[in-house]
């Protein structure tokens, strides 16, 4: 008899039957699968030790999952009523050491310069590395519950505060290391590349395994700074993560600067570029001339939409006319590899937030009308940011890969978008853990 969906046993064998599964995050050699209308293939999954054993196509006649009740014999079963499985999901765009300083630091005006000044204030007066440390694992442990697999965190890098933060990250990666592939990407502004303290930070990016990048603002020499940046990254062997154009001013043309940079260089780690907002605002010529150098240099996109909004053409007492968010479905057209992140959480730059990837893919497919269909976005808070941070077995659904696993209710997209998805189920190594997030007054000391 199976087990109803409420109930995931603890055990080292089980068989999720009658599951839907989005077929893009399904990789690998398989049965061919039918796809139900909506991009999802109802299949049965087997689990063992930690990893997934076989994908079947669910056959509704089937009596209990097959020879033995489950998989391989004598393991569990759980129907799951054609509820939707999906991989851990992968944020590539977060700002951990930034999170949750929202109770202390208000954003006065909601505006970006607001965030800019407020977070500059926090910093100096409050980061030390107990304070870093206390938020940071606040965050990791929301994301956990919510069923994130991976992130990458951006590090204020400045002079001052990167031998703290960057240690932190360190002990806190190696400490999460079974639960949470953690990156950390250094966040400075670009004119920064000209002080001495540059070659300083970039060496402890590379002893950290981090990423190396800027937040991008174009100045005369932008294309000198640019290079140096490209070189200090190639002598180390380190991939590039941009802050670029994130603002609704037109002539914001970072990203053409970052695309010829990459071309320049012949540079052959990942790059990844976010933001990329002025180029909705920007005309269709510019535009396509801009793109088509994004896909020859083969950057890869990360969008925040929900911080965007936020704080994008913000003013008192006016409505936004705009939403923010940079041209998605004109970059999938073109083959460039595009991703959707959490970005900010609580903080001066977006006062809501908790690391949540159905938010995340939630809300996206409402700003930026990822649906209609649904198709292949799923990709875009899994396969996609674990192909940009080079993970691997991440972010997806195949025989042999490991079983990180979501368990929802929701058996269409139209059930998955309409509800926050609280009674979700999360599988670690196929073996379920506690999916309830920190509470803040945790964190009410620090305030």
């Amino acid at each position: 008899m199976a087990e109803p969906f409420a109930t995931i046993p603890d055990a080292g064998r089980l068989r999720l039957r009658d599951a839907r599964v989005p077929l893009c995050l399904i990789a690998g050699d398989g049965p061919a699968l039918a796809d139900d209308g909506d991009g999802l293939a109802r299949v049965d999954l087997d689990l063992a030790d930690g990893r997934i054993a076989a994908i079947r196509a669910h056959d509704a006649g089937a009596e209990g999952g097959g020879p033995g009740g489950g998989p391989g014999g004598g393991g569990a079963v759980v129907d799951l009523d054609g509820g939707q499985v999906w991989p851990c999901f992968v944020d590539l765009h977060t700002h951990l050491d930034k999170g949750h300083i929202w109770p202390r630091a208000e954003n006065p005006d909601g505006s970006r310069d607001g965030a800019l000044s407020t977070t500059a204030r926090d910093r100096g007066a409050n980061w030390s590395a107990d304070d870093v440390r206390r938020r940071m694992e606040f965050s990791l442990r929301c994301a956990y519950a919510h069923g994130t697999g991976a992130i990458r965190t951006h590090i204020d890098s400045y002079e001052a505060q990167y031998p703290i933060s960057w240690r932190v990250l360190a002990e806190l990666g190696a400490e999460w290391s079974d639960r949470i592939a953690l990156q950390g990407s250094a966040l400075v502004t670009l004119d920064s590349y000209r002080e001495a303290f540059a070659v300083g930070l970039a060496d402890a990016v590379a002893g950290a395994g981090g990423i190396l990048g800027a937040v991008c603002m174009i100045h005369d020499d932008a294309d000198a700074l640019f290079d140096r940046v490209f070189r200090l990254a190639a002598e180390r062997g380190l991939a590039l993560d941009f802050h670029v154009d994130e603002t609704g001013d037109a002539a914001a043309d970072s990203l053409m600067h970052v695309a010829r940079a990459a071309l320049r260089h012949r540079f052959e780690r990942p790059i990844v570029v976010g933001h990329c907002c002025s180029l909705a605002v920007q005309p269709a010529d510019k535009v396509d001339r801009v793109l088509d150098l994004v896909a020859e240099a083969g950057l890869r996109v990360v969008s925040l939409p929900m911080c965007n909004m936020f704080i994008q053409d913000r003013g008192r007492g006016r409505t936004p006319r705009w939403r923010g968010v940079t041209l998605l479905h004109e970059m999938k057209a073109r083959g460039i590899a595009v991703s959707i992140a959490s970005d900010n959480t609580r903080d001066p730059f977006y006062g809501y937030g908790d690391l949540d990837g159905v938010e995340v893919f939630t809300q996206a497919a409402r700003i930026a009308h990822l649906d209609r269909p649904v198709g292949d976005w799923p990709m875009a808070v899994t396969r996609s940011p674990a192909e940009a941070m080079e993970l691997g077995e991440a972010g997806r659904i195949a025989v042999g890969g490991p079983a990180d696993l979501l368990l929802f209710r929701a058996r269409h997209y139209s059930e998955l978008l309409s509800r926050p998805q609280a009674d979700r189920a999360v599988l670690r190594r196929g073996r379920p853990i506690d999916a309830a997030p920190p509470d803040y007054r945790e964190l009410d000391d620090l305030f």
